[in-house]
């Protein structure tokens, strides 16, 4: 028996159904994240048992900001799903890793690129940045040179943090093409 996601719009309050390929995508209000997620884990028409993957994504010009995307797999039904949940910058996500237990390096792994809380994680820690790093990398409005740099200084026999400061200004090149020189008579 195959996954009807016709029978999964039935039963759970989508607020809209995206197709991507042969790729099913939910959204979601994130408050009923945790619910949706238990129904499609131990229904027994669905059974997606395994989380593969939590991103964030970031549309800063969005009212609501980001987007937290949680990928399933149905092993049973050779399916997956992915499911989509709109947040501002204010809002925290409820953590699944009650359900998942995978889903707390994802979720620590958001959290550190993106700055979307999650509530009742257990153990929320940054793991690709470190601890005293300042902004969320992945964030569009994060600068491309970052904040801070970290270099060994030999002077002091350490590794010092300083303030990025470029050593060029910028500056354009307007130099006409040299295929508008030519003459095209």
């Amino acid at each position: 028996m195959l996954i009807s996601y016709h029978d999964i719009v039935k039963v759970l309050p989508v607020i809209q159904i995206e197709l991507y390929g042969i790729q099913h995508c939910l959204l979601i209000q994130v408050n009923l994240l945790k619910n949706i997620l238990l129904v499609l884990k131990y229904h027994f028409r669905f059974q997606f048992k395994v989380l593969t993957c939590i991103s964030g994504l970031d549309y800063p010009d969005n009212l609501y900001r980001f987007k937290v995307a949680y990928e399933l797999l149905s092993i049973k039904y050779n399916a997956r799903i992915r499911i989509k949940v709109v947040v501002d910058e204010l809002t925290p996500v409820n953590s699944i890793e009650k359900i998942f237990a995978g889903a707390t390096w994802w979720e620590c792994e958001v959290w550190d690129m993106f700055g979307i809380f999650f509530l009742d994680q257990t153990n929320i820690t940054r793991l690709l940045t470190d601890y005293g790093f300042q902004g969320y990398p992945l964030r569009k409005d994060f600068p491309l040179t970052g904040f801070t740099e970290s270099r060994y200084n030999v002077v002091q026999s350490r590794v010092v943090y300083e303030n990025v400061e470029l050593a060029q200004e910028y500056r354009v090149f307007d130099y006409m093409s040299p295929w508008e020189t030519l003459d095209n008579s």
